[in-house]
């Protein structure tokens, strides 16, 4: 559970306080609100996807990601845990 007094934290930004944020491939796999945002004001916690395109919008919020230094060749996203699917 979070820690419900983060509205006291100096280290911590307010969620959403943007429309637009530059992330870095060290900051993936992407979630909406971000670390080092507050949490007992946000929504709840979702992956934004940028892998294809490099950009990704949040469904609750609205806020736009973008992943910098993107390059358009095929990403490998490794999949764990997963079964083979049955032939």
């Amino acid at each position: 559970m979070p820690n419900p007094h983060t509205y006291e934290r100096d280290d911590l930004i307010q969620p959403n306080a943007a429309n637009r944020y530059e992330v870095a491939a060290a900051d993936l796999p992407l979630t909406c609100p971000m670390p080092g945002m507050y949490l007992w004001n946000s929504h709840p916690k979702v992956y934004i996807p940028l892998h294809k395109t490099g950009e990704g919008r949040c469904m609750y919020c609205g806020a736009e990601y973008v992943l910098k230094d993107f390059q358009e060749k095929p990403l490998e996203v490794q999949r764990q845990h997963r079964r083979e699917a049955p032939r």
